[in-house]
């Protein structure tokens, strides 16, 4: 997935959000700062499910049977095989 920059812009301000709330956390550095760092993380993590999707994308086609993309089984093994990838990347 590819978030604009003003998708990634409105997140990280709503996360921030939720980090000045004085119950959750009190900043010590610019709001900037926090900001960029959350932007940061985001499209890290972005990039790690991209990196996920492509692999697990592979495996399901070089299956010797044939699945039709879409299918429920297909969705089924997509879905398994891509949180077994993450949890051997420590993501899930």
């Amino acid at each position: 997935m590819v978030l604009s920059d003003e998708k990634a812009t409105h997140l990280s301000h709503l996360i921030l959000n939720h980090f000045k709330n004085p119950a959750n956390a009190r900043l010590k550095v610019e709001e900037v700062a926090v900001l960029r760092e959350i932007k940061r993380f985001l499209a890290a993590e972005l990039k790690v499910d991209a990196e996920v999707d492509v692999l697990v994308r592979r495996r399901l086609a070089s299956y010797s049977r044939p699945l039709a993309e879409g299918s429920p089984e297909w969705e089924t093994l997509y879905r398994k095989t891509f949180e077994e990838e993450m949890r051997k990347r420590k993501k899930l």
